[in-house]
């Protein structure tokens, strides 16, 4: 009886531990480029205006944050800031949804009777489910890189993740995060012809 008890515990423990750990991960990352642009072509950059961050029409915290960050990338890959000129535009969003998880984990109890007949008390197993709902905040940013010439997207970086309320620098030291993550999707460089490997 305690082993079909310690064995259920067991395995509602080592479900949640799995559930945890897929919840420990970092956001998740995708990017695609547009096969027809020449990559090569590109040097400069400057912010698309307005950006879509700034759906209001004003700089806030997190967009500065977010324009130093993409800043930072640009920059340590050779591409130079040109307000007036540039090849590229880029621009951001981001954006926060409220989601709900629902999991069931499946539990054993027992019901004990005493038989009369046998003089002895008798553990019957009955199974039931845990249900367990997890209501969290999930986060989208997107950068995009749009070719001047073209106005065409040549370039996008996504990443999705859950979101907690932090402190103002931990919140820019995510974004920070983030948007290098983004980024080291990203293989070219300004004026390469083949992509940085």
């Amino acid at each position: 009886m305690k082993a079909h008890r310690r064995f259920a515990t067991r395995l509602f423990g080592l479900c949640m531990l799995a559930l945890l750990a897929g919840c420990a991960t970092g956001p998740r990352i995708t990017a695609e480029a547009d096969p027809r642009a020449d990559f090569s072509s590109y040097r400069s950059y400057a912010f698309y205006s307005p950006l879509a961050i700034e759906k209001h029409g004003y700089a806030t915290a997190t967009s500065e944050a977010a324009k130093a960050a993409v800043r930072r990338q640009m920059e340590s890959r050779g591409y130079v800031h040109d307000a007036e000129n540039p090849d590229l535009w880029v621009n951001i969003n981001a954006y926060l949804e409220r989601r709900t998880d629902v999991s069931s984990v499946p539990t054993v109890d027992y019901a004990y009777y005493y038989s009369y007949r046998s003089r002895a008390y008798f553990a019957v197993p009955y199974w039931g489910e845990r249900t367990h709902v997890y209501r969290y905040t999930e986060g989208t940013m997107n950068i995009d890189l749009v070719d001047v010439d073209e106005n065409r997207l040549v370039w996008e970086g996504i990443a999705v993740g859950r979101v907690s309320n932090l402190e103002p620098e931990e919140r820019n030291a995510r974004i920070d995060a983030t948007v290098t993550e983004i980024f080291a999707r990203y293989p070219h460089r300004a004026g390469a012809s083949a992509p940085a490997m």
